[in-house]
């Protein structure tokens, strides 16, 4: 008895099936990255430089995550291919505060872990925005102690925070959304206003 009288091989038609998945890709909706406010006309598009650098920077924003506990968990999931994280531009995990945009601080931050912490924003170039993730980071949630400090907010200013005992990965892909507004229309020279400089003054940060 021979292999092919005990195994039914289907014959597969490798043409049409390829040209079935071209077609189903050629109807799928691709959503691009809205132009910024400008004056179209034929053959040209005038804006901004600001809105232009915003618009790039938005959509090309490197996180820098720093998780202690349970919360980070949440964030590998929102790296993973289910919920795609790099399809808002954030391709590149960045575990080098030098290379970073934002910071991403999930979990429980101890009191003597602070200056770290601290440590790695300074490291971070200019403009860098900061999302806490979960209660603990936020507010120090249910761990009202002597030993944890009470919010992320006591060391470095923050820009989003996302709630939640773990937050699901949907309301940290929300928060990086939040981030790529800051990022889009902020104005590029509110880095050297007076109000910002006094943000990071109140932080000790000169």
């Amino acid at each position: 008895m021979g292999l092919n009288s005990l195994m039914a091989v289907p014959h597969v038609d490798y043409k049409n099936t390829h040209r079935e998945m071209t077609t189903d890709i050629k109807k799928t909706d691709v959503n691009l990255v809205e132009a910024p406010d400008g004056h179209l006309g034929e053959g040209f598009f005038a804006t901004s430089i600001e809105k232009v650098i915003g618009l790039a920077r938005a959509n090309s924003l490197w996180p820098l995550p720093f998780a202690t506990s349970c919360c980070g968990i949440e964030f590998m999931a929102t790296m993973g291919s289910n919920y795609d994280l790099a399809r808002f531009g954030s391709e590149r995990m960045s575990f080098s505060p030098r290379q970073a945009d934002v910071l991403l601080v999930a979990g429980t931050i101890a009191k003597k872990l602070g200056p770290v912490l601290k440590q790695v924003y300074l490291q971070m170039a200019e403009p860098r925005w900061v999302i806490a993730i979960g209660a603990c980071a936020s507010s120090g949630g249910i761990f009202d102690t002597y030993s944890v400090l009470q919010g992320i907010d006591k060391v470095i200013p923050v820009d989003v925070y996302v709630p939640g005992c773990p937050p699901r990965p949907e309301q940290i892909i929300d928060g990086i959304m939040k981030v790529q507004e800051l990022a889009k229309n902020e104005p590029l020279r509110r880095r050297n206003s007076p109000q910002y400089q006094a943000l990071l003054t109140s932080y000790g940060i000169q």
